[in-house]
């Protein structure tokens, strides 16, 4: 079950912040990964976002999120593929002719 909870502080550039609310005393530490959102992301301190939760020692915190999602959206996870590659990447160029 998800609950309501604002966030208190998110650092983009290590990609986490913490969330507050009154099933998770003290604040919850969240990941960028646990957001159910596929494409660009901005969260920001006041934001309200749905969030389900597990009792977890992070980073000083009690609680982590498993999940979270803006507040008013449906959940989208995003495809995770699971084929036992690695990550790869390509670039194809093609050149108009003179």
């Amino acid at each position: 079950m998800a609950v309501l909870a604002v966030v208190r502080s998110w650092n983009t550039h290590r990609a986490w912040g913490v969330l507050d609310s009154p099933q998770t005393p003290g604040g919850c530490w969240a990941h960028v990964s646990s957001i159910a959102r596929p494409g660009p992301w901005n969260v920001e301190a006041g934001d309200e976002y749905l969030l389900q939760w597990e009792s977890a020692q992070q980073d000083g915190f009690a609680y982590r999120a498993v999940r979270m999602w803006l507040a008013g959206t449906e959940p989208v996870d995003p495809v995770v593929r699971h084929d036992g590659t690695a990550y790869t990447s390509s670039l194809t160029l093609s050149f108009d002719e003179d």
